[in-house]
């Protein structure tokens, strides 16, 4: 019997109590034996619950419990996330997190901690919530070198987007419609402003390619600034606006890394990736691309990550020449997104008579107009952004500009 410890019991942490107790037998299936909750950390009381005699407010009588062999972190923020799972692996105890911003800034010292101690430190759930993607990655993938990650990797955004092009809302109409759904929080900032995405997509490279970097240093631009008529406009030109979270190891092993609202053709399968729905688009060596798709967030499919993690902890010993080892990456070693990377560009204008010049100056590959709409949409050669944006301000033109991948 694997004995474990919830930290927190908000909409994860009941989910993985719920998961656990209603697929008991099918655990014990897959582990020869169950799971046992015997304690729930939490500031509240639930005495309606059926798990109120194991909540606990002190955290000491967990990390003093020889029983207790894993922790399962999923309180959310930095602290005191962070300072209970340091507390836990130095205490010999594994844990399991849903919680990506602890990953994503402290993953490569709390994975060496779990390694120095001979314990677990596993963190599925902290991307694309039941999508088994970092599994993916560690095993299934683990003889392939990566050469990119593209990922749709927040619901919210996601779903804003999806009902712009559905629909032709507004961004601020659609954003209000997804707080009414419970979509997106009271302050959305981290998901629309992209922060989120951006703890995820250094998760995804740190897996891919075994170096963190942090995600305030990386290149992040969110989707407030995405207009109805941006949206209209790229589906004429054969693409759909998403959020994209990209990694990309390049020739002089430098890593691209960034989040941005990207023009995605539509033969990219992340293009018909659509509501809260993600979708994560691998490509390496020897397999090519190899598509995840899935509900990225949620009680129930984030608390299937948890225990599936578990489970992993219950069937695997610890085994160091198989965990995670990560460095910390250096801000020299990631491409200035600007400067250094070519990319083709979709720029969209309102009409005027040099729009055409302007493709010209722009090397352009197509140029298509719309009166209804009032803009004109041109797909340019490669070219770095800096020398994009140049050209665009000597033409004194007031452009949407999205990179298209």
């Amino acid at each position: 019997m694997l004995t474990i410890a919830l930290l927190g019991f908000g909409v994860v942490g009941s989910g993985t109590a719920e998961v656990i107790t209603e697929n008991q037998d099918r655990i014990r299936r897959a582990t020869g034996d169950g799971i046992e909750i015997k304690y729930i950390l939490d500031l509240r009381d639930f005495p309606d619950s059926p798990f109120a005699d194991r909540i606990v407010h002190d955290y000491d009588i967990i990390l003093s419990d020889p029983e207790v062999q894993v922790v399962v972190e999923m309180m959310g923020g930095s602290h005191p996330a962070y300072d209970f799972t340091k507390a836990a692996l130095c205490a010999g105890k594994s844990v399991v997190t849903s919680n990506k911003e602890v990953v994503a800034k402290f993953g490569t010292e709390l994975l060496a901690l779990a390694a120095e101690h001979s314990v677990h430190y596993l963190f599925e759930a902290s991307v694309g919530g039941g999508i088994p993607i970092l599994r993916a990655l560690a095993h299934d993938l683990a003889t392939n070198r990566v050469h990119s990650v593209n990922g749709i990797l927040n619901g919210t955004t996601n779903y804003i987007l999806t009902r712009m092009v559905e629909d032709g809302i507004s961004f601020d109409a659609a954003l209000a419609e997804a707080q009414q759904k419970g979509y997106a929080e009271r302050d959305p900032s981290a998901d629309v402003d992209g922060h989120d995405a951006a703890r995820k997509i250094v998760i995804l490279a740190a897996m891919s390619f075994s170096v963190r970097h942090n995600p305030d240093t990386i290149s992040i631009e969110g989707i407030r600034n995405v207009k109805v008529e941006d949206v209209r406009m790229a589906a004429l030109a054969g693409c759909a606006i998403k959020l994209i979270g990209h990694a990309e190891k390049t020739e002089n092993q430098k890593l691209q890394l960034w989040v941005a609202p990207c023009a995605v053709p539509h033969e990219n399968p992340l293009s018909h990736v659509n509501d809260v729905f993600n979708g994560i688009l691998t490509d390496t060596d020897m397999l090519g691309q190899t598509m995840f798709y899935g509900r990225g967030a949620g009680k129930l499919p984030t608390a299937g990550a948890v225990v599936s993690d578990l489970t992993d902890i219950a069937t695997h010993p610890y085994d160091v020449a198989t965990a995670q080892h990560w460095s910390d990456g250096d801000s020299a070693c990631l491409t200035d997104s600007a400067t250094e990377e070519k990319a083709r560009f979709l720029v969209i204008l309102p009409p005027a008579l040099d729009n055409a010049k302007l493709a010209d100056a722009l090397s352009a590959v197509a140029m298509i107009g719309n009166e209804e709409i009032g803009r004109c949409v041109i797909t340019t050669g490669k070219i770095t952004r800096a020398a994009l944006d140049e050209t665009l301000a000597t033409a004194g033109k007031n452009a949407s500009v999205y990179r298209i991948i």
